[in-house]
C-alpha cells in the first residue's frame, strides 16, 4: 500500500488546509439541527380495514380474483373524512387494479405478510395525473402509489407492495438498455424513445406542464411511489418489489422520513429512491438492491428544472446498505435545479453489480450545482467502477450552463476491492472544487485513479494501492 498525503506550502495554502477541515467538522455539527427540523407524521388511534369495505383477498376460494381498488379508495376517503388514521391491509395477497391515491391524515399500513400487489395491465393507471418523468413535469400515468398536495401521510408495516413489473410488463418500453437488448424488448418493439424527446422538446419551448400530455401508446413509465407537493412524509418498514421505473420518488416535498424499507427491483431505471427538489429529508437504516441507482437525489431535468429552480437540500442518508446498482449514494444527473447539504454516513456498500459508491454525474445541458456534500464511515467491499465518482461530462451532452461543483469533504472510506479509487473528471469550464478526502483506505484496485480538471484537492491520510 501507498500512502498518499497532501502538503500545503506557504499561508494561503494552510488557510485552504484549515478551512477544508473546519468545513467538513464544523459541517457535521449542524446536523442533529437538520435532522430535528424534519417535521414527522401523527396520526389518531383509529383503523379502517380494507376487509370492511369489500376487500377480497386474491385467490380466495370466494371471490376468486377480486380487485380492491375500489375497498381501499373507499377506506381512503372515510379515514380522511373522519380526520385521519390507518388504512389497514391485513394479511394475505391483494389484487389492485389501479392507483392508490393517499389523502392527508392517512397511513396506509401493511400488516406483516400482507403484499398488495399492482396490476401489470398499463390502461388501469389511466386517466392520466400531473407528475414527472425523468425530472420534467406533464401529465402521464398516474404513479402506483400516489399523493399531490397531501399533509401527514405515511405507508408503515412490515407487508410488501409488489409493483408486478417485469420483462412482460413495463420494462420492455425502455427499449434498448445499458447497450444490450434485455428487460423483454426486442427489436422492432415500441418504446419510449420518442415520446422522450418529444417531452423534452416540449419543455424546452415553455410549454406550460399541464398541456404536455401523454397517453397510453406514448410508453412512459410511472414511479412506483410519488408524493408530489406534500408535507411530513413517512415510509416505514415496507418492502418494495418489481417497480415500472423509479421507485421511492418524492417530488417538491418538505419533511420526508424513509425508514427501514427493503428496495429490490432489477429493472431499467430502477432507482431505489429518488428524493427531487425536496427539502429535509431522512433516509436511514434502509436496504437497496436495484437495477440502477440506490439512492439518486435530483431536482429537476434542463430547462425544466431550471424553471421550478427548487434544489434538494438538507439531505440525510445513514446506515444503509447498498447491494446491486449503478451507483450507492448517487447525486444527479437529472440536477438542473442544484443540490445541496448532503450528509451520508455509516453505510455499506458492496456487490459485484455495484458499479460505484458515492457519485456525481452532470453536463453543461443539466447545469445547476451540486455543494456542500459530507460522507463519512462508509464501507465498501467490492464495486466493479470507482469508489468515489464525479463525472461532469455525463453522456457527452453540451450546452451553455456548466454544473458547478463544489466543497465535498468525504472521510474514513475504506474499500476492499474496485475498478479504481477515484474518478474524478471535470471540464475546463467547470472544474471540480475543493475537495477534501481524508483516512481512506482503498485496497485493491484493478487501475489507478483518473483526476482531471480538479481544483483545490486535498488527500489526507489517503492509502491508494501501490
Amino acid at each position: 500500500m501507498q500512502a498518499v498525503r497532501s502538503s500545503c506550502v506557504g499561508i494561503v495554502a494552510v488557510l485552504i488546509c484549515r478551512l477544508a477541515a473546519w468545513g467538513g467538522e464544523g459541517a457535521w455539527e449542524e446536523l442533529p439541527a437538520i435532522v430535528q427540523a424534519i417535521g414527522t407524521t401523527e396520526f389518531p388511534s383509529r383503523d379502517f380495514s380494507i376487509v370492511d369495505y369489500g376487500a377480497r383477498e386474491w385467490g380466495a376460494r370466494e371471490g376468486g380474483d377480486a380487485d380492491c381498488k375500489p375497498a381501499i379508495d373507499a377506506a381512503i376517503a372515510e379515514c380522511s373524512a373522519a380526520g385521519g388514521g390507518r388504512v389497514v391491509v391485513p394479511r394475505g395477497d391483494w389484487l389492485v387494479n389501479g392507483p392508490i391515491h393517499l389523502r392527508s391524515n392517512v397511513n396506509l399500513h401493511l400488516a406483516s405478510d400482507a403484499t398488495l400487489k399492482f396490476s401489470p395491465e398499463p390502461r388501469h393507471y389511466l386517466p392520466a395525473v400531473f407528475t414527472r418523468f425523468e425530472g420534467t413535469e406533464l401529465v402521464n400515468f398516474s404513479p402506483l402509489v400516489y399523493a399531490i398536495d397531501q399533509e401527514n401521510v405515511a405507508i408503515t408495516g412490515n407487508g410488501t407492495l409488489d409493483g408486478q413489473a417485469g420483462p412482460q410488463a413495463w420494462w420492455p418500453w425502455k427499449g434498448k438498455w445499458g447497450g444490450e437488448i434485455d428487460h423483454g424488448w426486442q427489436p422492432g418493439d415500441p418504446d419510449q424513445t420518442a415520446a422522450v424527446a418529444r417531452l423534452g422538446k416540449l419543455a424546452d419551448a415553455g410549454t406550460s406542464p399541464t398541456e404536455r400530455r401523454f397517453d397510453a401508446d406514448d410508453l412512459l413509465r410511472p414511479s412506483f411511489v410519488q408524493f408530489y407537493r406534500c408535507r411530513r412524509v413517512l415510509i416505514d418498514g415496507v418492502r418494495i418489489i418489481n417497480s415500472p421505473m423509479w421507485i421511492v420518488h418524492p417530488v417538491l416535498c418538505e419533511s420526508v422520513i424513509i425508514r427501514g424499507v427493503s428496495v429490490r427491483s432489477h429493472g431499467p431505471n430502477n432507482d431505489g429512491c429518488n428524493p427531487e427538489s425536496c427539502r429535509n429529508v431522512l433516509i436511514e437504516d434502509c436496504e437497496f438492491n436495484t437495477g440502477d441507482d440506490c439512492i439518486a437525489i435530483k431536482s429537476g431535468r434542463n430547462a425544466d428544472g431550471r424553471r421550478l429552480n427548487v434544489p434538494s437540500e438538507n439531505i440525510v442518508i445513514r446506515g444503509c446498505t447498498m447491494r446491486d446498482g449503478h451507483g450507492g449514494v448517487t447525486l444527479g444527473s437529472e440536477m438542473s435545479g442544484g443540490i445541496r447539504n448532503v450528509y451520508v454516513e455509516e453505510c455499506e456498500m458492496s456487490s459485484p453489480n455495484l458499479e460505484r459508491a458515492i457519485r456525481l454525474k452532470s453536463n453543461s445541458l443539466r447545469g445547476g450545482f451540486l455543494e456542500n456534500l459530507f460522507v463519512r464511515n462508509i464501507r465498501v467491499g467490492e464495486v466493479s467502477d470507482a469508489v468515489i465518482h464525479i463525472d461532469l461530462r455525463y453522456f457527452d451532452e453540451t450546452g451553455e450552463h456548466p454544473p458547478v461543483v463544489r466543497n465535498l469533504h468525504i472521510d474514513n472510506i475504506t474499500s476492499k476491492k474496485s475498478g479504481r479509487p477515484l474518478y474524478f473528471l471535470g471540464t475546463a469550464r467547470s472544474p471540480i472544487r475543493e475537495v477534501v478526502i481524508t483516512n481512506c483506505r482503498f485496497e485493491t484496485a484493478a487501475e489507478p485513479s483518473i483526476i482531471e480538471h480538479v481544483e483545490s484537492l486535498q488527500l489526507l491520510n489517503v492509502m491508494q494501492p501501490e
